[in-house]
């Protein structure tokens, strides 16, 4: 069985707007250094052009049965209002499930500082981010999203 559970920052804000939350797959919530489907937690960012915040954590927890189909799908419904979330590695099954929820998977390189990967997504969205970003920003804009 697998059981998720998500601990928010108590009085957190939400940025409306050009912001979205990011997941970030760590073993020792400073670098991106864990593979999607073994993740047990993921640190949780709300970001915008011009501020980031912490707000919480997604914790995964598998007592061993299941299958990977299970876990995938675990993390999958665990991060559903996140619009990225960064690995240091994904499988190519897993990667398409969360493109088909509206989650884009970002492999990040050489275990790779979380301040660094906010820093640089901030950069692309002050500067001109593609369509494909514009549109994650907006994720929680969309009629029918209920925040968790």
């Amino acid at each position: 069985m697998i059981r998720t559970r998500s601990l928010k920052i108590a009085g957190s804000k939400r940025t409306k707007g050009l912001a979205m939350k990011v997941a970030f797959a760590s073993t020792d919530k400073i670098h991106i250094d864990e593979h999607f489907g073994r993740a047990e937690k993921f640190l949780i960012w709300e970001i915008g052009p011009e501020s980031a915040d912490f707000s919480g954590v997604v914790q995964v927890q598998s007592d061993g049965a299941g299958d990977e189909e299970d876990r995938i799908e675990a993390r999958g419904a665990a991060l559903a209002d996140c619009a990225l979330v960064y690995v240091a590695q994904i499988g190519g099954p897993a990667a398409a499930r969360l493109v088909a929820k509206k989650i884009h998977p970002v492999k990040s390189k050489d275990n790779e500082a979380i301040s660094a990967a906010v820093e640089k997504l901030q950069e692309v969205l002050r500067d001109n981010p593609p369509p494909w970003l514009r549109k994650a920003m907006l994720k929680s804009e969309r009629p029918g999203f209920v925040e968790r």
